[in-house]
Parts: structure tokens; C-alpha cells; sequence
């Protein structure tokens, strides 16, 4: 990518801050003017120019004892509207807590972006340590909810999954495309297991899952899949048919 890619003020000045939000949102929290030039491949004034409009619009930080340049916080606001106003949560919400009183495992609603999986909804089960806000993001290979929403995005996602994240392959991902459900287990020390089914509607996200999450001393691998698994499922073909299911 440089300069002249797209003439100055079009389509190209949009997809040059895409870019450089892309970058804030890697690594640490601030990030070096004329390290992120190197990185986009722009040009020093280019990339000073894009970050004072994106500070201006709130959407970038810049920090003042070391002039360094972050995400800002107007992101938090755009991103809860985003989220209000998707169609499967609204019919997803009303049904996640019974689900978590029926089961007692963690129930959580993901989504992908890129090559990222986004917990976009979560509610605590009964062996849960802390509680942790939605929002959590991990790569799409971490997990079972990842897999399949990487797997059911389609082909065209798949090339750019790959080249994004060398644990993927296409044959993975197309295997995960078929999946009714996956199983994971999950890095760390409790042993903790995530089943996941797809959740296919009309409207909303091209790709989204439900999951439960569960570890010891509550649940074994065995029980998740054979006891909450079945819930997770009846839920899912639930707000399926509310929200119009595809296919």
C-alpha cells in the first residue's frame, strides 16, 4: 500500500484509517507516529493528517506526556450502538439467562470480525472464577465459537483468514463449515471445555455462535456435550426461527 493508491479525499482516506485503526488496536496501547508510517506503508504526513482528524472525531487518543497515539474511547459508544441494534441479540437476549439457569454453565454470544472472535454477549456460570465483560476477543482458531464462525463466514473469508492467522487452513476451515457443533478445550490451568453451535438468521452478522463454557469441579468434557450441548441447539433453532433462519 503507499500514497498513491487512491486519490486524496475518496474512498482511499477511509481505507488508510481502517488501516491505521487496524494498527492502534495490535501491540501496545500507544503507539510511535513514525512507527506506524513504517508499518502502513504511508507516508509520515499522511498518517499525521489521518490521526489529527480520527483524534478530532474521538475515535483516537493521543497520549500527552509521550505524544503517542492509541484507540480512543468514542469507539466504546459506536461499537454498544452496533451491538443494540443487531437483530440476533435482540432476539438472543431475552432467552441467554434461563439458558444459564438451565445449564449453570458460562453461556456466551460470539461474532466475528476479521480474524478475530468477538464475545459480544456473556453471562456467568456457576464454576465461573471472575466475571469478565463481554467484548473479550481471541483469535477465531482459539476456540470452539471461533472455529465455527471462521468455518461459516464462507469461502471468500476463508482466503483472507488464512493469510491473516497460519494456524488456519482451508481445509479446516471448510470442515468447520459443515459442523453443527464444535468442541474446545481451552488454554489455562482449570481445564475449562467450550461447545459452540452456529446461529444462521436472516439479519445481523454474517457468521455468529452460541457457546457454554464449563470445567471442573461442575462439568467434565463428557457432560457439556451431552447435557448442555442439547440446550444450546433447542435455543439456537429457536431464535432461528424467530429471526428467519438461512437455508
Amino acid at each position: 500500500m503507499n500514497d498513491g493508491e487512491a486519490p486524496r479525499g475518496t474512498l482511499g482516506t477511509i481505507h488508510n484509517a481502517s488501516v491505521l485503526l487496524d494498527l492502534l488496536s495490535r501491540g501496545p496501547a500507544f503507539h510511535q507516529l513514525s512507527d506506524l508510517a513504517d508499518r502502513s506503508g504511508l507516508s509520515l504526513p499522511t498518517v499525521h493528517r489521518l490521526l489529527r482528524s480520527l483524534v478530532a472525531a474521538g475515535v483516537v487518543q493521543q497520549d500527552p506526556a509521550s505524544s503517542r497515539y492509541g484507540l480512543g474511547p468514542e469507539l466504546v459508544r459506536l461499537s454498544e450502538r452496533y451491538l443494540d441494534r443487531l437483530p440476533l441479540l435482540q432476539s438472543l437476549r431475552p432467552y441467554l439467562v434461563d439458558l444459564r439457569n438451565r445449564t449453570g454453565a458460562t453461556v456466551q454470544v460470539a461474532i466475528r470480525v476479521r480474524d478475530t472472535v468477538v464475545y459480544v454477549e456473556r453471562i456467568d456460570g456457576v464454576d465461573s472464577v471472575q466475571l469478565q465483560r463481554s467484548g473479550r476477543t481471541q483469535s477465531v482458531a482459539a476456540g470452539a465459537a471461533g472455529r465455527l464462525v471462521a468455518g461459516h463466514a464462507g469461502p471468500t473469508a476463508w482466503k483472507e483468514l488464512v493469510t491473516l492467522d497460519d494456524r488456519l487452513s482451508i481445509e479446516d476451515l471448510e470442515a468447520w463449515s459443515h459442523a453443527e457443533h464444535l468442541v474446545a478445550d481451552l488454554d489455562g490451568p482449570r481445564g475449562y471445555t467450550e461447545v459452540a453451535v452456529p446461529l444462521r438468521c436472516t439479519e445481523g452478522p454474517e457468521a455468529a455462535a452460541l457457546s457454554a463454557v464449563g470445567g471442573p469441579p461442575s462439568f467434565t468434557r463428557e457432560q457439556l456435550v451431552a447435557e448442555v450441548l442439547p440446550e444450546l441447539e433447542q435455543t439456537a433453532a429457536v431464535v432461528e426461527r424467530m429471526s428467519g433462519r438461512v437455508g
